[in-house]
């Protein structure tokens, strides 16, 4: 193994006595999982990783009632659902029955926790819990999720999913310093869990891998090469709020492959000199959740809807069991891995991801893979 291929941090890493839900959530909770960072680099040269702590209820069921984490502006709040009629399989969720709709419920809430590394990524030089990211609007109150950073201009932009009855929604932060976040607002109003803005301008507008999500897609003819589902998406915008999505279809899930579930955007597209380098997340079918892989893609400099290369026959990622072993006892996925972020080491990249929903692992990949 490479000595930076490594979970550089677990759930036992992080202090829940520092929560932002500390101050008005009295019931007891754990870090179900701390992963799918976000990653950029400071001005002072270290890396900086926006981490995902979901945070669970300790015992999310009492007698005939489970219940769930509301954030509201007075502080955090429990509700409870009857028990009688609840899937309750998956620790993280439940679907709350009948309804003419999916409905799902939560156990935990989600946001998300600056962790800044030495420039190599190898270790940990401090957790800003006084600049934590946590719910503050409507939108948000079961949680802000999965955190993507790109650097544009001098400014650091950084996408996320919030989480509500309201709506399941993309969502903004800007910062001058990669620490200090200004909320935006709602940039997608569409169930959107992937979006991710390019690490520059393209013909001066801001750019964006997107993935829209249904519960109904259309057949492509027998004969295509495609599967329908989920699939990358790209979008354009003067200011990086006001989003418009390209007419030509983007990557979608090719017959034969490993992706054949679906497909998302993983890190943000990073310039070479043969054009943006992305990673994505391909999923093959396999149980409840499937099995989670990294692939990589070279899009055109300038028009980045023109795929040059797809690299979906063989994955650069695939979840490593060596590195959970240790963390056998909190583990409740498997087949995990969910590439969120890249940094650019000398002569690697240094890639961010989530493994088996639980931690975060950085793993070291040379230029030359990619040239």
């Amino acid at each position: 193994m490479h000595p930076a291929d490594r979970l550089i941090l677990s759930p036992r890493d992080v202090d829940l006595t520092r929560s932002p839900l500390r101050p008005s959530l009295t019931a007891p909770t754990y870090v179900l999982g701390a992963f799918n960072p976000g990653l950029t680099r400071l001005a002072n040269s270290n890396l900086l990783m926006m981490v995902r702590v979901a945070e669970a209820l300790r015992e999310p069921i009492t007698g005939d009632w489970i219940h769930a984490i509301r954030w509201t502006p007075a502080g955090y709040v429990l509700d409870a659902y009857p028990l009688e009629g609840v899937n309750t399989k998956d620790p993280r969720k439940f679907m709350v029955t009948p309804h003419y709709s999916k409905v799902m419920g939560l156990t935990s809430l989600s946001w998300l926790l600056p962790v800044e590394l030495s420039p190599d990524g190898e270790a940990i030089v401090a957790m800003h819990y006084d600049k934590a990211i946590a719910p503050q609007a409507s939108y948000q109150m079961y949680g802000v999720e999965d955190a993507r950073i790109s650097r544009i201009g001098g400014l650091y932009y950084m996408t996320t999913c919030s989480v509500s009855p309201e709506r399941h929604s993309t969502t903004l932060y800007i910062s001058q310093n990669g620490l200090d976040w200004r909320l935006q607002g709602i940039v997608l109003d569409h169930q959107n869990k992937d979006m991710v803005l390019f690490e520059g301008m393209v013909g001066g507008k801001f750019m964006a891998l997107t993935r829209p999500l249904g519960d109904l897609y259309f057949a492509y003819p027998p004969d295509s090469a495609f599967l329908p589902g989920p699939a990358i998406q790209f979008a354009q915008s003067p200011d990086a709020l006001h989003w418009k999505p390209l007419d030509a279809p983007g990557i979608r899930p090719r017959k034969g492959t490993a992706t054949t579930m679906r497909i998302g955007g993983g890190t943000p597209p990073i310039r070479t000199e043969k054009g943006w380098l992305i990673f994505y997340h391909g999923v093959e079918v396999q149980g409840v959740v499937g099995i989670y892989r990294t692939f990589w893609a070279l899009l055109d400099a300038d028009d980045p809807a023109h795929v040059l290369a797809l690299h979906d026959d063989e994955a650069i990622l695939e979840a490593n069991p060596a590195l959970t072993a240790p963390l056998a006892d909190l583990m409740y996925l498997t087949d995990v891995v969910f590439t969120t972020g890249i940094a650019a080491h000398e002569d690697s990249f240094i890639l961010a991801s989530g493994e088996a929903d639980l931690a975060c692992r950085i793993t070291v990949l040379p230029l030359s893979l990619f040239g």
